[in-house]
């Protein structure tokens, strides 16, 4: 009787497995048509991968067809999708990491990067806190101050989604020209001091006020120096060894692999999210060019296939975009929107003109910089995930990433169509100073 009774109970792992399986088909063929469909109209892919989550969500799917979106994604299945988007970010913030250049290649450019990055946070982050606190009463939680509420609010605006900057400077043969380096350079910093502002709120919200905040404080600056004096010299022989060999070995993967995990596990414990220990995992990488080539080649098509098209639809269920409806909420939006755009887009066009580039090279680049793609989702996620946010600006904010990341490059391609930017790239490339195109625009 009793083996009987084995034989028949039910295995709720596989009842489980049968239900987050058919979720991740559905989340990826959206994710995979969205985003052909974004490349088809001159768009980086991830962009259509971030609508993708949203129709998945209660805007579209939710609200034509409520039953199918629950027993797609019922309530067993979320958890699970949090814990592989959890994955995938920390993963995937690590791969930003590694990317990071540490330094300029030629004479005052690293001071040249200073000057852009602070143009493009410190607008932004100004008009940011200041639409926050404009806005505080109408779409603020009431357990959160005004001055962690407006420097949230900043500090998303203030984001430059450095990947997707990185992928369109490659892919047009930018990356190592005057205006390409900064650019990267800018936006890399940009997006560090974002982070550490999301992990000062974080403490300060997670915490008993300011004090209770400084213990968690504290431990994240100690994590971070221990990452990059103590780890990162632990790991050099490990570049050296992938650079003799150009590709990473079983062992290597093994570390590659530990490495940010740990740190996400870590930063957890400490109260900041993974995603800053897979950040500063990343930073602790080896610089070598090869080993950053191998590691990119073998970690990001899985990643970004399978585990952050998961963190799209995990944020699209959070995504509710009929609560942003009335005057009052729709003026609310707007009014982030703008502070967002104007500070980015010409506190970086002004801040390229005021270093010697050209008018349009200026506005090309403030085009770049003012995309937030899927960075900007990640730190309001965790907001929310926090309870910092509410869900009405949750889903302004997701609204400001799609329309800036889709703006970013018809604005660049408006300010240097490919005819210009072929013929900067020429000059650049002989060693020419940037000169100012002609005025009108083809």
């Amino acid at each position: 009787m009793h083996v009987l009774a084995h034989v028949t109970a039910p295995d709720t792992n596989l009842a489980l497995v049968l239900k987050v399986l058919p979720a991740l088909v559905v989340l990826l063929i959206a994710a995979a048509v969205c985003g052909r469909l974004a490349q088809l109209v001159m768009q980086p892919r991830v962009l259509g991968e971030m609508v993708a989550g949203v129709l998945l969500g209660p805007t579209l799917f939710g609200w034509l067809f409520p039953e199918a979106q629950a027993a797609l994604f019922p309530p067993e299945v979320r958890p699970v999708l949090y814990v592989l988007s959890t994955i995938g970010l920390t993963l995937y913030m690590f791969l930003v990491g590694a990317g990071i250049e540490h330094g300029g290649q030629t004479p005052g450019e690293v001071r040249r990067a200073g000057v852009l990055a602070a143009s493009g946070i410190l607008p932004s982050l100004v008009l940011g806190a200041a639409t926050g606190l404009l806005l505080y009463d109408l779409l603020s939680r009431p357990d959160v101050p005004p001055f962690q509420f407006a420097l949230f609010v900043g500090g998303a605006l203030s984001l430059t989604a450095f990947p997707m900057l990185a992928r369109i400077l490659y892919e047009r043969g930018l990356q190592n020209t005057p205006i390409g380096r900064l650019t990267l350079m800018a936006a890399s910093i940009d997006d560090a001091l974002a982070w550490c502002v999301l992990a000062l709120l974080s403490a300060m919200h997670l915490g008993t006020g300011p004090g209770g905040a400084l213990p968690t404080i504290a431990l994240t600056a100690a994590f971070a120096v221990v990452m990059l004096k103590v780890v990162a010299p632990l790991l050099r022989p490990l570049g050296r060894s992938v650079a003799r060999t150009g590709r990473l070995g079983p062992t290597a993967m093994y570390v590659v692999i530990l490495v940010p995990l740990a740190a996400g596990w870590v930063t957890d414990w400490i109260g900041v999210y993974s995603v800053f220990g897979g950040f500063f995992a990343g930073l602790a990488m080896p610089r070598d060019p090869a080993f950053r080539q191998a590691l990119h080649s073998r970690m990001m098509e899985l990643v970004s296939t399978l585990l952050l098209p998961t963190f799209f639809t995990f944020s699209g269920l959070n995504t509710q975009l009929g609560g942003i409806a009335g005057g009052a909420m729709l003026g609310a939006f707007g009014l982030i929107l703008v502070a967002g755009f104007v500070g980015k887009y010409f506190g970086c066009s002004l801040a390229m003109r005021g270093i010697g580039f050209g008018r349009r090279e200026s506005y090309a680049v403030g085009a770049l910089m003012n995309a937030r793609g899927l960075m900007i989702l990640i730190f309001i996620n965790i907001g929310l995930a926090q309870g910092m946010i509410t869900q009405e600006l949750f889903a302004m904010l997701v609204l400001v990433a799609v329309l800036t990341t889709a703006g970013a490059l018809p604005l660049y391609k408006l300010a240097l169509p490919d005819r210009l930017e072929a013929g900067a790239k020429s000059a650049q490339d002989a060693g020419a100073e940037p000169v100012e195109a002609p005025s009108r625009v083809s």
